[in-house]
């Protein structure tokens, strides 16, 4: 967006000013060759191009400043012409300037939905970063880096979530992906987000802190009659100790993370994942954490289920290569 409210147009000024110059020319070359034809033979009417194409990569003022230049050449033609009180020509004079009227108008409606679309962008923007936080740098010992892209360009926050927080014996981060999409998502999103971070820093164990997070998702204060009942969302809450080379996993039904070592990437799967977020109900059993080693140097990948569900080029789905030497594609549990 630029400055002062100005809608962002896609191209630099000085591009704008080297494209108004294919107008111009189209202009200078359409009264030429009019004046050149014969005199049954009547190009003026061509000119409605020139404003019509300014339109296409400039605003509202330009596109005015063109079709006046358009204009003054249909004169121009009809006084060389000696015509210019001709029923013939005035109507082409007059045509043209209605026409250029129709498109300065929608020119500048399409400038005002820009700039409207540019301040529902800003406004998103800032409740992504409000919403999703970048994570520090560095947690510790742990560098981190985040990224988030969206499915399509339109779209600026949904329902996928992460943080990461100190603790004291560490870091502890999450991932996760509410069901659904639109504000309903980004409302459960942010429910979660924020009983992580209230809990997270008293550093209870993970399968407490996921209980804290189920019951702010299960307790969700919805409008009246909206219905909550298929709320959930999968997660993996993960704690990494500054003093263990080691990495502490409680699956709640996210795909799993990915630990790139530098011969081999390795799936933390799981054998008994719990349910998602806001299904706890459904499982009488403890959730379980598994430990996986994790050495200096190597590196975690949490991701949500659009990274798995990218298609090439050809249209098939991106195949992911997991494994290690001796024919390993899982990281077994430690001890």
């Amino acid at each position: 967006m630029g400055s002062h409210g100005r809608p962002w147009t896609g191209r630099p000024a000085r591009s704008v000013r080297l494209l108004v110059l294919l107008p111009l020319v189209l202009i200078a070359l359409i009264t030429v060759t009019d004046v050149l034809a014969p005199p049954d033979i009547h190009l003026g009417p061509l000119l409605v191009v020139a404003p019509a194409l300014t339109a296409s990569f400039a605003g509202p003022r330009v596109t005015a400043a063109v079709a006046a230049v358009a204009v003054a050449a249909q004169f121009l033609i009809a006084e060389i012409r000696n015509s210019i009180t001709t029923s013939n020509h005035l109507t082409q004079i007059l045509a043209l300037m209605a026409v250029s009227a129709v498109v300065v108008f929608f020119c500048r409606l399409r400038e005002h939905r820009d700039a409207e679309l540019a301040q529902v962008r800003s406004v998103s923007d800032a409740a992504q970063q409000v919403l999703l936080r970048p994570p520090p740098a560095r947690l510790g010992p742990l560098l981190l880096a985040s990224a988030y892209q969206a499915a399509v360009d339109e779209a600026r926050i949904g329902g996928d979530f992460y943080a990461a927080v100190r603790t004291p014996r560490g870091a502890r981060l999450l991932i996760g992906d509410v069901r659904g999409k639109g504000l309903e998502a980004v409302d459960n999103a942010a429910l979660i987000l924020g009983a992580f971070r209230a809990a997270a820093h008293r550093n209870p164990g993970l399968p407490e802190l996921a209980g804290d997070l189920d019951g702010a998702l299960s307790w969700n204060t919805a409008p009246e009659g909206a219905d909550t009942s298929e709320d959930f969302a999968t997660a993996v809450l993960i704690d990494i100790p500054d003093d263990q080379p080691v990495i502490t996993l409680l699956s709640c039904g996210h795909p799993p993370p990915l630990l790139l070592r530098r011969d081999c990437h390795l799936a933390l799967e799981v054998p008994d994942p719990a349910p998602p977020l806001g299904l706890a109900e459904l499982w009488p059993h403890p959730r379980r954490t598994y430990d996986f080693p994790f050495a200096p140097g190597e590196t975690l990948l949490l991701y949500t289920d659009g990274v798995i569900e990218a298609r090439g080029e050809d249209g098939v789905f991106i195949r992911w290569r997991t494994g290690c030497p001796g024919g390993a594609t899982t990281a077994p549990p430690g001890s």
